[in-house]
């Protein structure tokens, strides 16, 4: 194989690719021999066919299969040897080929740009963490305890809200009984309202051993259509009346919460309320980086990328106003690619794989994401290559930017947790002013 490389413009390669007939004719012959013990001609024992026979036979298709293979095998050698990155899918000019002929075409490739990536070794930005005050730990706990009330019977206690009612009953329409209109061991928090509107306020004064009469309206979600809207009669037999207790925070406390006592409770909640911060103080560290590179020079960007960038930034746009967005589209997709480009040269660099077993933790994790609905989304990721090959992509861009935050200058600092939500409320504050900004200059344009 005879590789000359043209320069044409900036980025723009035209590689001219000459192979000998005595190459193809191997790759040809390699062929036959692959086929002949598959064929079964009239006349000859199997693996027995001339290879004259089969060139007649089948001549034009093996040639057909061959041509595909030794252009796939050159043209990924010829940009390999020649340390060409190709952005984008190059294109292929046939100039000479056939049977027993020599093969000539002409490889024309935009080439990726050369990045420099030491620089991310100087790139600063804000590595937060919180300090959680014990009292915020305390606080939550208190707040976890109030929301699982204890309740202690008292068999002469008269229901007030608050206290719950234990009761069994029979319910009827129009004095007919009717499916569903049974229940045993129903539990009450008076003045929560949850069962039918209006259900409690009736049961307040009740204690153990009473029947009680309520009425109350079917709701419109009621199994039995033909019962919606309709007042239903509860006749109710109160087997209990408990009144709420404050829960003790101790030992057992933690261990009904699943920690080992009170002490592990309270590391579990602080670490708990810290990850809430931590996550979106680090979208904000990550966000500060990529904010860095955008800064980086890079003198040519493919414009194949930047057309392709535009394309999915006007999806869904009418033909008109993503001419006049444009400019700006074209914008923002030349710091993206920009950023996609240094990322991929650190990782690549550092030698930074996603492995198998990384991939399905994060296919996992995205399944506890949907609970109710695991069997859909694992569906959705193995019907879908396109959307597991995303997913791949964003574990390797985290991956990459945990290794920049390694090599990086951190500036590390402790902060509490309410300097922490007045961060993240100036971020929030902040990506709004830059959204309503784009959208003001957007409609002076029209």
């Amino acid at each position: 194989m005879k590789v000359t490389v043209e320069n044409k413009k900036g980025l723009n390669k035209d590689l001219k690719i000459f192979i000998d007939k005595k190459t193809i004719n191997s790759y040809m012959d390699e062929k036959y021999e692959e086929i002949k013990g598959t064929v079964n001609l009239k006349g000859f024992r199997p693996g027995k066919v001339p290879k004259e026979i089969l060139k007649r036979q089948f001549g034009k298709a093996v040639f057909s299969e061959v041509l595909d293979k030794v252009l796939k095998d050159t043209s990924t050698k010829a940009l390999e040897e020649n340390k060409i990155k190709p952005a984008g899918q190059p294109k292929l000019d046939l100039k000479t080929y056939g049977e027993d002929k020599d093969l000539e075409y002409v490889l024309s490739v935009t080439e990726l740009p050369k990045v420099e990536v030491k620089s991310i070794e100087n790139i600063k930005f804000d590595q937060y963490t919180v300090k959680i005050d014990e009292k915020e730990t305390d606080k939550r706990i208190n707040d976890i305890a109030k929301n699982q009330p204890n309740f202690k019977e008292d068999p002469q206690a008269k229901a007030k809200n608050g206290d719950l009612v234990v009761f069994d009953y029979t319910a009827t329409v129009d004095e007919k009984t009717f499916k569903g209109g049974e229940g045993k061991n129903t539990q009450l928090t008076l003045g929560k309202d949850l069962f039918l509107k209006g259900f409690d306020k009736q049961l307040i004064g009740v204690k153990k051993g009473d029947e009680k009469i309520v009425e109350a309206i079917l709701p419109e979600n009621f199994p039995e259509k033909e019962l919606v809207n309709k007042k239903a009669k509860f006749n109710c037999k109160v087997t209990a009346v408990k009144n709420p207790e404050e829960v003790k925070i101790n030992d057992d406390f933690a261990k009904n919460l699943g920690a080992k006592d009170l002490n592990d409770l309270k590391s579990l909640i602080t670490k708990q309320i810290n990850d809430e911060y931590k996550n979106s103080l680090d979208r904000l560290a990550k966000n500060q980086i990529l904010k860095e590179i955008e800064k980086f020079k890079i003198n040519e960007i493919p414009e194949n990328l930047v057309d392709e960038e535009v394309k999915i930034l006007s999806q869904g746009m009418s033909e008109e106003d993503a001419k006049k967005s444009r400019k700006n589209f074209e914008e923002v997709a030349k710091k993206r690619i920009k950023v996609g480009l240094v990322l991929n040269e650190f990782g690549e660099q550092n030698k930074i794989k996603v492995s198998e077993q990384e991939l399905q933790t994060e296919v996992q994790k995205q399944i506890r994401m949907m609970p109710g609905q695991e069997k859909m989304v694992m569906d959705f990721y193995q019907k879908n290559p396109s959307a597991l090959a995303s997913l791949r992509g964003t574990v390797y861009e985290e991956k990459i930017i945990n290794l920049i935050k390694d090599k990086a200058k951190s500036n590390k600092k402790e902060i509490t947790k309410n300097e922490a939500e007045k961060i993240l409320k100036q971020s929030q504050n902040q990506e709004l002013e830059n959204k309503n900004n784009i959208i003001k200059k957007e409609e002076k344009k029209t």
